[in-house]
């Protein structure tokens, strides 16, 4: 059983450290990233540690300083799609801009990250499907991903961008199962790029989302009782 994602997840950064931990992390990354290319080239279950390692030129046990199983290597990939979402929530909650403007650009951002190989996202998908450990794992970074973009919805109702007659909640899995489905058709006919694919799909779901004519109605009244009463000379 794979460990809580968080535990998997990696910093892209490269720390300012001293030179042995600069090496860990290169090292990590490039044990990552030959992980992915081989899990697109061949498959995930196709793929074994000792293809890994050969391929990153490292030993077994550099690997397992690293990954405890290939199966960590995923939800490593996984954690990087929960970290986007986490950090559009930190976005939605400086209220600098709309909240749809952040939920637009997480779906194009997850969806650009997934698009630097359309066989590495079928290879995910086909591994989900017959691998229990990995569809564990999933379905926690689902859950978790579900909860952090529930709260974006919550606050996008809250500043009056969403429809609030349909639970938080329903609306992130809503959006999960659409652009789990807008990456899985794209990945087994690639044609035009995820990311603009993404933000189309996104601008069609715009218009669903938005307050219905009962809830706008009584936010314009009050917008205009409020302007009223500003330009009253003493009001206070």
């Amino acid at each position: 059983m794979i460990p809580p994602i968080a535990r998997a997840r990696r910093s892209p950064r490269v720390p300012r450290g001293g030179r042995r931990e600069r090496h860990r992390v290169e090292t990590r990354e490039r044990i990552f990233r030959a992980a992915l290319g081989l899990f697109a080239e061949r498959g995930f279950m196709e793929t074994t540690v000792e293809d890994i390692t050969e391929a990153a030129d490292v030993g077994k046990g550099t690997f397992f300083n690293y990954f405890p199983t290939k199966e960590h290597v995923l939800a490593t990939y996984g954690a990087e799609r929960v970290a986007t979402v986490e950090r559009a929530l930190l976005q939605a909650r400086k209220a600098d801009r709309p909240v749809m403007d952040v939920l637009r650009e997480l779906a194009a951002s997850v969806a650009g990250q997934a698009a630097e190989s359309p066989a590495l996202v079928r290879a995910i998908f086909a591994a989900h499907a017959s691998c229990t450990a990995v569809r564990d794992e999933l379905h926690v970074r689902m859950q978790t991903a579900r909860r952090l973009l529930a709260q974006i919805f919550r606050m996008a109702q809250e500043r009056g961008e969403v429809r609030t007659d349909v639970s938080p909640m329903f609306l992130a899995r809503m959006i999960q199962t659409v652009f789990h489905g807008v990456m899985g058709s794209w990945a087994l006919n690639p044609s035009g790029t995820l990311r603009g694919t993404a933000e189309e799909v996104w601008d069609l779901l715009a218009h669903g989302l938005r307050p219905l004519a009962a809830e706008a109605a009584p936010r314009k009244r009050a917008t205009r009782h409020s302007d009223a009463a500003e330009a009253v000379p003493g009001h206070g």
